[in-house]
């Protein structure tokens, strides 16, 4: 199977937050935000794997800044690691006002795990990441040692799983 480039398959989507997403306070409920970053790694997984794909992990999320009604949030996905059947995608979430003449700042980072499955909903193979550069090829290697602390994690714990 031909490796794929990181940049075949990364995405940029940007939304404008709007009253129903948020609280009556302003402030744009995290779930939003949530669903905002799973739907943009969910097409960097699909792009690459070119078949179905599910969210298998997502890591912590911390909010650096708020995000208000009327802010341009904005996803930037890639793909940091891929496995046999996995995928670590990163993404960024920046958040801009465009009221004011500044530019847009992060308001958080996220790392996703997708799984690609056939169409028996069974785990597929998925190409390899071709790595172009330093940077790629370190986080490449960090992806690679959280999939690898996942699977030791998992290995440990011995309650029951369920398949959705």
């Amino acid at each position: 199977m031909q490796g794929k480039p990181v940049k075949y398959s990364q995405v940029t989507m940007s939304n404008v937050m709007l009253p129903q997403h948020a609280n009556p306070s302003g402030n744009v409920h995290g779930g939003e935000i949530m669903k905002l970053i799973d739907s943009a790694a969910g097409v960097v997984a699909q792009r690459h794997a070119r078949s179905n794909v599910v969210t298998a992990r997502v890591d912590e999320l911390i909010f650096l800044r708020p995000i208000r009604i009327g802010n341009v949030v904005t996803c930037y996905g890639k793909l940091t690691f891929v496995g046999r059947s996995s995928m670590e995608v990163s993404v960024t979430v920046t958040v801009e006002d465009v009221s004011k003449d500044e530019p847009a700042k992060t308001a958080l980072t996220a790392f996703l795990t997708f799984v690609a499955l056939d169409a028996n909903g069974k785990p597929r193979e998925v190409p390899p990441l071709e790595i172009a550069g330093e940077e790629e090829g370190r986080l490449f290697e960090e992806g690679r040692q959280r999939y690898l602390a996942y699977k030791r994690l998992r290995g440990n714990d011995h309650s029951p799983r369920t398949a959705e």
